[in-house]
């Protein structure tokens, strides 16, 4: 692809421009030549517009082999034969984690739909596989009615629970609190629940940024820009991956509600770090 026809997928300054923060558009240009450098947007759209006529499902093989990912993956015999279920992992590192839960999980059946927020829609390639959540303020109507046609369909579902990327809480990288919504979902939907472990975390940079703006009291999760940075840091690593058991969505009783049933689930997911994959869940 030559340079005239190179795409400019992702555009920070057009992003900032044309959204709803006033604080953003009256960052100087400046400041938003230094973001785009610190997410590396040149090396993103360069990687984009490499792939430009790979869509869907067919665009995550190539990102696998385009960072030369070796997966180590354990319990892949625990995947049922039918995949109309909620694939549920801890989030430790942003984007790297959702390419390959996503790439597993439709080597296995194919077509499937990602729970993720409407800032993946930018990317064009993966625009066929997400099911966007507007993360960033109160889901429209339209939202809400698309996902429940996702939900109470019979394609394979992919969702990070936290809702966010793992963090240094108590001293320990994992993910925050699991959301109660999937195990309600699971419940209306009659999904079971296939539980992923992610094993490894982002470079020490992530979490200082994370730990310096939560002592000195800033909202703005600034340590997200790193984000693009992290994923081009496990070019050439070998990522290790967990598949525990099925949960059976009727195991969800009236013992716990939703969100104590959610926390179980996040920790059966961080016991398959503990080498307890061939254990049950409960």
């Amino acid at each position: 692809m030559t340079n005239q026809e190179t795409i400019k997928y992702i555009d920070i300054h057009k992003i900032i421009t044309e959204g709803d923060s006033k604080v953003l558009k009256k960052l100087p240009k400046f400041i938003i030549n230094l973001v785009a450098k610190i997410i590396r947007q040149d090396d993103m759209n360069m990687t984009l517009n490499k792939y430009s006529d790979q869509n869907g499902i067919r665009f995550l093989p190539k990102m696998i082999e385009e960072f030369n990912l070796t997966l180590d993956i354990s319990g892949l015999d625990n995947l049922p034969p039918k995949g109309k279920c909620f694939f549920a992992s801890n989030h430790p590192f942003g984007i790297i984690d959702g390419l390959i839960l996503t790439y597993i999980v439709s080597q296995k059946y194919g077509d499937l739909k990602a729970i993720g927020n409407d800032a993946f829609m930018f990317i064009h390639q993966l625009r066929p596989l997400i099911a966007a959540v507007n993360v960033f303020g109160q889901s429209s109507k339209e939202y809400i009615k698309a996902l429940d046609l996702v939900y109470h369909s019979d394609i394979p579902i992919t969702h990070f629970p936290a809702g966010e990327v793992s963090r240094n809480y108590k001293r320990k990288i994992e993910d925050t609190v699991w959301q109660k919504s999937f195990i309600t979902k699971s419940i209306l939907s009659q999904r079971d629940i296939i539980p992923f472990h992610f094993h490894g975390k982002n470079s020490r940079l992530f979490y200082f940024i994370y730990t310096v703006r939560k002592v000195l009291g800033i909202k703005l999760n600034l340590e997200l820009l790193l984000l693009p940075r992290e994923m081009f840091k496990k070019r050439n690593k070998t990522i290790k991956v967990s598949i525990g058991k099925p949960i059976s969505h009727k195991m969800f009783n009236t013992n716990y509600n939703h969100f104590q049933w959610a926390q179980k689930v996040r920790e059966y997911v961080y016991n398959l770090n503990n080498k307890t994959i061939n254990n049950n869940f409960l």
